[in-house]
This record gives structure tokens, C-alpha cells and sequence, in this order.
């Protein structure tokens, strides 16, 4: 071989190749460095083995080799006939015929190029096989519509051929894989009579036919491995995309495509695409709300869009008026032979009976996603092990989606309508109500054991029992947090059927836990629902019990002193009748604490001794310390600040000090909120270098236990003290996070606050703007130019 290029004559891709390369004096090393493909390929292609590698191949080794326009056409134009197929088997036998393309797919362009990508390194000539991807997820997902896609896109990389084959996994009666392959070797071009009898025989002809050829086969709607796994018969330069409701975990060497439903903004824009963009823009709200009331899920966009494409008249809020009636959802999203109902039952048909059973009862769930835990309850098992295995067959059937979180699970809400649908139909009523009593009863129970992890150690308290739920503190508090719309929901139902003690006892379990998570509206139902319950059964003791939280809930977290004071004096006058000197205590904490809060209302110093004395005839000495604590508190409001300091110590000392058991998160609470307390004391005896410090152990615990609200005073008062020391970036950052954390936990009258000591912040630090934007904001919280927002207690 000389230097020169190659000829016109030359007939092989092969020969021009090795010509070219010659010609630049390069090394297959060389080549391939400089044009990204594998030694191992440019190898194969110049000996003849890889005889028509792809378009993008070669136009990488083209611009390597500086190849003219011509000579790359020359180069694309021998590949093209290295693609010949076999004599005898006319290629037009090779085309399969695909469904048609939809015009207004949307909302897949990551997964197509994700698809599109395998295609890449077919023809590298390190692969002895050709790729696989799994294409799964719920029902109406849109699988087969997006492999069509695929296909039509990819037509130029597979000229050898596409082949489009229905396996019916939903169906009674699924493929015979050994009929299938029948079907492919037809398609290929063998005659009937040359077709092996044995299905390994025709799966080897097949590979046989495939081993050079480059073709992309759809093998749709699969029922399961032993189905496909005969079928997966493509060569190295094949694709095949095998779409199915299974997630056919058990195939090795195949790449997994999820799909989920669209986001918001892509289902709005399969709705525009459909009934057309200016009709979404005049009625926004409405589309949002249909699209979400579809689950977003791209056949029910599709039906819900055709209905109203086809009635153009029509207002969207009809369709959304309609839609959200759950007992007529799915039979609205019925349109022509498009039926989400119907796709549902497809796969519903193929579970178990005990898989089946447990689909249907988990629409007694409240939430959309819950544990191993409420699924076993659901249907009796044995254990959680039992349980996970009906709930992974839901998951392979993708009738149920595994949550982020480990060891949850998600539903659909469309998919969680039907399976209501089924149990109406195939469960009686006594044991639907069966299964919903022992899903609340548990969830009930086990909130309640969480609860009590979060207990002071204060000898009175009822120690935590471990469950299979959470072995520790931290496990309660992830519980807690990830189960609220459950446990929540189980405490109400309870209370509705008129079992009022473990409301109760739920309740005061809860009262510590309170301090660290939920909401102000979440702890405004489970103690209101509590003092319900203890009127019912004629319990003072109970009625002042969570009387008391109800007034801690009113002055801390919804800024209503007066609805506090009124619930606390409520609480006292039944903490006397009981004779609870504990109560009684309680109480006058609880008053003491919302007439700080209220401009209006005088606190007596009396009910500060008041309540030490009823706590220390209770034998409660945690609850002595609290009271200490708010004395401490008085006497620096009133200017006693040498008075308060003493009696803070006392108090920094007790909260610092175990005091029998493992300490628990609310012990360092309590310790740090009493910290707070004392370094505002101390920055006013001008020791601002140890009230720093005392903010900043406070707000590490906080953040510790992930308490927001503590996390948020203590933010809050670290930033005042930073801005008394000059530190100004520093100051404005602290109450910055501080306010962010009043919002998102809704103590409004916190948050102005905030915005207010930020603005003047602003101020001395030269930022005028920043300082009005502040104010402005206040002022829209409700904060008046007149108001003097109290310093926080």
C-alpha cells in the first residue's frame, strides 16, 4: 500500500479505510486516540469483521483522516453496501411495519435521548451482543408511544430493518415466544417450510440472520423474563426496546428506563398540544387543576384532552367539575377505546390474590405513601417480611411506586381511585371497616410509642417502648415526620368513632414532641381532639392535661394570648377539681407565659412562686426549674437583671445534668432553651461574649434535634447580639435564616419581628433599600408603622 488515497476503484470499506489511514501516517493507535472509536474497532472495521459501522463513526474517523467532502461520501457510500443483506433474503422482508408516529408527543425528550444514546457504540466491535433497554412504569405511562418514537427516529441507524412485535403481556392469552420467533425469521425472509421446529433452533437461526445486520426490534407489551428472554436474539449492531408493566428485573445486561408521570409543565403542554395553547392561557388555573386531577399521567392528559377537543365549546372547568368527583373520576377519563379504567384492570388481573387483596385495601391508606408496616396490618400478615413480598409484586406490576425513602411506597392517585373502586366491588363492607380499624389502631399505637422517645428524663414521664417501627429516637422522629398525614389522620378517625383513650394517650405522648416537629395547626388538632376526648369520659385530670398544651399552643405557635390565658385558666380550674397539683403547675407556667406575650395583660410574680411550690408538693422537680426558669424570665423584663442571672445558673446547672435514663432529645431542648433565656440576661449585663456563646450551644442543639422553632430563636437572638458587636454581614445572615424558618414553621408575629430588627440592620449598615423592602414586607404580615414588636420569649 502506498501513500497515496486510495482509488475510485476501490470496492470495500475496509480497503479505503486502511488506505486513508496509510495515507495520513497514523497507527490504529493513533486513529483511534484522535477520533474517540476503540482500536478494537477501527481493527475489526480494516479487517473486514465490522463491515458497516455507523454514520457518526465515520464521520469521526473521516475528520481525524481529513477526508474531503467527496472522499466521505465515497467512505458512506461503502459502508452503505457492507450493509447488504444476505443473498436470498430480500431486504424489503427486513422493514417492519411500525405503528404510526403521534404528532404531539411532548415531555420525553430526556428519555428519547437516553435511548437514542444506546445506539451510540453498536458498532465499536467490543460488543458480541446487541443492547437492551427496558422501557417500564404504571399503566398509561406511554411505553409503546415513546419505542415508536424510537423507532421512526432511528430509522437511519438500523437501514437493515425494523421490527414491531405485540407480545400481549396484558392479555389472557400472551405470546407463545416460539411463535414470535416465527414471526421475526417470516420478517427476515426465511420461508415457512426452511423455519426450525425446535424454539432454540429458530432463536439460533435468528441470531444467526441478525449477527451482521443492524436492526432495531420492538418487542412490546411483555409479560415477563421467560417471555423475552428467547426474544433477545439481536446481533452486536442491534437494538431492542421491550416495553412492559414489569420492571423484568431478573434480565442481566440490559439497561432500565422508569417512567414516571410528567411534570407539571409538560403535562400542561401535552394539554396545550392537544386542544391547543391560547385555549390553556385563558383558563391557566383550571388546566393546572386538570392536569393534576389527571395525576399527570400522559393517557389520562390524552383522554381528558381528546373530550375536550372534541367539544370545543366546552369551558375546561366543566371537565375539571366533572373530574373531581372521585367516584366518577375514571369513568370520565373514558374516551372512545381509550379507557384508563380498563388499562388499570389489565395489570390488576395479573396479581396474586394476596397481592390483589393488598392493592385494594391499601386505598385505606390516608396518605399517598406509607411503610411496610401499614401494608401488613392491611391484610394480616404475619410479618413485615410477608408484607414486602405483595409489595414488591405491586411495584414489578408498577401498580405502586417505591418511595425515596427506604422501606415506603407510593400510589398513584388515579391508581389509588381505582383500587377503592375494587374494593367496594370485591370486599364487603364489614371487612373493609376490619382492615381500616386495624390500620388506625396501629398507626395510633405506633405514634404513640414514638412520641414517648421524645420524653424529658424527669422520673415521671412514661418510658419509650421499642417496636419494629424505629429502635431509637432518631427512628421515632423520622416516623413521626414521614407518617404525619397518617398518624394525623388515624388519631381523627379514632376520635370520630368514639374510642377516646388512646386519643388520649396519643395526645399526651405527643405534648415534648411538639417542641422538635409538626405545625401549629397539626398540634392544634391532636390536643384539641384530646380535650374532646377527656370531656367525653369525664376526665378532669385529662382535661387539664391537654387544656394546658392547647394554652402552650396558643401563645407559642399561633401568637392568641388571650385564647392561651383562657385556655390556661380553664385548665387550672380542672387541674383543681382533679386535685393534680401537677396540673395546677402547669397551669400557672402556661399563664404566666401568655400574659408575657399579651401587652395587655399584667403578670403577677406571685404565680411564679405559685408554681414552683405546686410542682415541688408534686415531687416534680423538672417542672420546678421550668418555673425558676420563667422567674428568671420576669425579673429580666422588669430590670432585675443581677436576680435573674443567679437564678439562670441554678436553672443552666439542672437542664445540664442528666438525671437517670439516656438523655433525650428534649433534655437538650429544654437545656437550650433555657440558655436563650439567660444570654439575653447575660448581653443585658453587658457579658456579650458569654451570651454568644450560650446562643451558639443552644442553637447547636436545636439543630441537633432538627427543632425548627428552637432553631429560629436561637437564630434570631444570635443575630441581635451580632449586630450589638458591630458584625454586621454575620448578624444579617443569622436573621435571615431565622426569618425563613418563622415562615415556613408559620409564627407570623416571630417573622415580623425578624424582618423588623433585620430592617434596622439595614439601616446601620448604609443599605436604605434593603431596609424599606424589609419594613414593606412586615408590613404586609400585619406589622403596623405604629407596632413595637415584643422581643420574643
Amino acid at each position: 500500500m502506498t501513500n497515496a488515497a486510495p482509488g475510485r476503484a476501490a470496492t470495500s470499506f475496509r480497503v479505503l479505510l486502511k488506505g486513508y489511514r496509510v495515507r495520513a501516517d497514523l497507527t490504529q493507535e493513533e486513529l483511534a486516540e484522535g477520533s474517540g472509536v476503540s482500536v478494537r474497532a477501527i481493527s475489526d472495521m480494516e479487517r473486514g469483521i465490522a463491515k458497516s459501522p455507523q454514520r457518526r463513526t465515520i464521520e469521526a474517523l473521516a475528520a481525524r483522516l481529513s477526508l474531503t467532502d467527496e472522499e466521505l461520501t465515497g467512505l458512506q457510500k461503502a459502508a452503505r453496501r457492507g450493509r447488504a443483506p444476505s443473498p436470498g433474503i430480500p431486504k424489503t422482508h427486513l422493514i417492519g411495519v411500525l405503528p404510526a408516529d403521534v404528532d404531539d408527543l411532548t415531555g420525553r425528550e430526556k428519555d428519547l435521548d437516553a435511548l437514542c444514546a444506546l445506539s451510540a457504540d453498536l458498532c465499536d466491535g467490543r460488543r458480541r451482543a446487541g443492547r437492551v433497554a427496558i422501557l417500564s412504569g404504571p399503566p398509561g405511562t406511554g411505553k409503546t408511544t415513546l419505542a415508536v418514537r424510537v423507532a421512526h427516529n432511528l430509522a437511519e441507524e438500523f437501514p437493515d430493518g425494523r421490527l414491531f412485535l405485540k407480545l400481549r403481556g396484558m392479555s389472557a392469552d400472551p405470546a407463545n415466544p416460539a411463535d414470535v420467533l416465527h414471526l421475526i425469521l417470516r420478517s427476515l425472509g426465511v420461508d415457512a417450510v426452511r423455519i426450525p421446529a425446535d424454539p432454540e433452533d429458530r432463536a439460533g437461526l435468528c441470531r444467526s440472520l441478525l449477527r451482521d445486520r443492524a436492526v432495531l426490534i420492538v418487542l412490546d407489551d411483555a409479560v415477563d423474563e421467560a417471555q423475552v428472554r428467547p426474544l433477545l436474539v439481536g446481533g452486536p449492531r442491534c437494538l431492542t426496546l421491550v416495553t412492559g408493566r414489569q420492571m423484568l428485573v431478573g434480565l442481566e445486561c440490559a439497561s432500565r428506563l422508569p417512567l414516571d408521570v410528567f411534570s407539571e409543565h409538560d403535562a400542561v403542554s401535552l394539554l396545550s398540544a392537544i386542544i391547543g395553547a391560547d385555549r390553556v392561557a385563558r383558563e391557566r388555573r383550571a388546566a393546572l387543576e386538570l392536569v393534576e386531577l389527571c395525576g399527570r399521567l400522559p393517557l389520562a392528559l390524552r383522554i381528558a384532552g381528546n373530550r375536550l377537543a372534541s367539544r370545543p365549546t366546552w369551558p375546561l372547568s366543566r371537565l375539571v367539575d366533572q373530574l373531581r368527583d372521585r367516584g366518577r373520576r375514571l369513568t370520565t377519563l373514558t374516551a372512545g377505546d381509550l379507557c384508563v379504567r380498563s388499562v388499570f384492570e389489565l395489570s390488576y388481573r395479573q396479581l396474586s390474590p394476596n397481592a390483589a387483596a393488598m392493592f385494594r385495601r391499601l386505598s385505606l391508606v390516608p396518605a399517598a405513601d406509607f411503610p411496610v408496616g401499614a401494608a401488613m396490618t392491611l391484610v394480616e400478615a404475619s410479618d413485615e417480611d410477608d408484607a414486602a413480598v405483595f409489595l414488591e409484586e405491586l411495584a414489578d406490576a408498577s401498580l405502586l411506586q417505591t418511595s425515596q425513602e427506604n422501606g415506603r411506597y407510593q400510589f398513584h392517585d388515579l391508581l389509588r381511585v381505582f383500587a377503592t373502586e375494587r374494593l367496594a366491588r370485591e370486599e364487603s363492607p364489614e371487612v373493609a371497616a376490619a382492615a381500616e380499624k386495624r390500620l388506625t389502631d396501629w398507626l395510633v399505637r405506633t405514634a404513640t410509642a414514638a412520641g414517648r422517645y421524645f420524653h424529658p428524663t424527669d422520673g415521671v414521664s412514661p418510658l419509650p417502648v421499642a417496636t419494629p417501627s424505629f429502635g431509637d429516637h432518631t427512628g421515632a422522629g423520622r416516623w413521626l415526620e414521614a407518617e404525619l398525614k397518617n398518624w394525623l389522620a388515624a388519631v381523627k378517625s379514632v376520635a370520630a368513632r368514639g374510642d377516646h383513650r388512646p386519643v388520649l394517650d396519643l395526645a399526651e405522648s405527643m405534648h415534648w414532641y411538639s417542641e422538635i416537629g409538626g405545625t401549629a395547626s397539626v398540634w392544634y388538632d391532636v390536643f384539641g381532639l384530646a380535650v374532646n376526648s377527656a370531656i367525653a369520659l369525664g376526665s378532669k385530670r385529662d382535661e387539664a392535661v391537654h387544656r394546658n398544651y392547647l394554652s402552650w399552643v396558643h401563645a407559642s405557635l399561633r401568637d392568641r394570648a388571650e385564647e392561651s390565658i383562657r385556655m390556661a385558666r380553664l385548665a387550672w380550674d380542672a387541674a383543681v377539681e382533679a386535685g393534680d397539683r401537677r396540673e395546677q403547675g402547669w397551669a400557672r407556667v402556661y399563664l404566666t407565659s401568655a400574659h408575657a406575650r399579651d401587652a395587655d395583660a399584667t403578670t403577677s410574680p406571685k404565680l411564679f412562686d405559685e408554681a414552683a411550690r405546686l410542682f415541688e408538693e408534686a415531687g416534680y422537680p423538672l417542672g420546678v426549674h421550668v418555673a425558676r426558669t420563667m422567674r428568671a424570665s420576669y425579673w429580666y423584663r422588669n430590670g432585675r437583671f443581677a436576680d435573674a442571672a443567679e437564678e439562670f445558673d441554678v436553672c443552666v446547672r439542672y437542664f445540664a445534668q442528666e438525671h437517670g435514663g439516656t438523655r433525650t432529645p428534649v433534655d437538650d431542648t429544654n437545656y437550650a432553651y433555657v440558655l436563650l433565656r439567660s444570654a439575653r440576661n447575660l448581653a443585658a449585663l453587658d457579658a456579650p461574649d458569654r451570651a454568644l456563646t450560650q446562643c451558639e450551644t443552644a442553637l447547636a442543639l436545636f439543630r441537633k434535634h432538627g427543632a425548627a422553632m428552637g432553631q429560629a430563636r436561637a437564630l434570631q437572638e444570635t443575630g441581635r447580639l451580632l449586630r450589638r458587636q458591630g458584625d454586621h454581614a454575620n448578624a444579617h445572615r443569622r436573621l435571615s435564616e431565622a426569618e425563613e424558618l418563622y415562615e415556613r414553621i408559620g409564627l407570623t408575629q416571630a417573622q415580623i419581628e425578624t424582618l423588623v430588627e433585620r430592617a434596622a440592620l439595614a439601616d446601620e449598615s448604609g443599605d436604605p433599600a434593603s431596609a424599606r423592602a424589609d419594613r414593606e414586607r412586615a408590613r404586609g404580615l400585619g406589622f403596623g408603622t405604629s407596632d413595637v414588636p415584643k422581643p420574643t420569649q
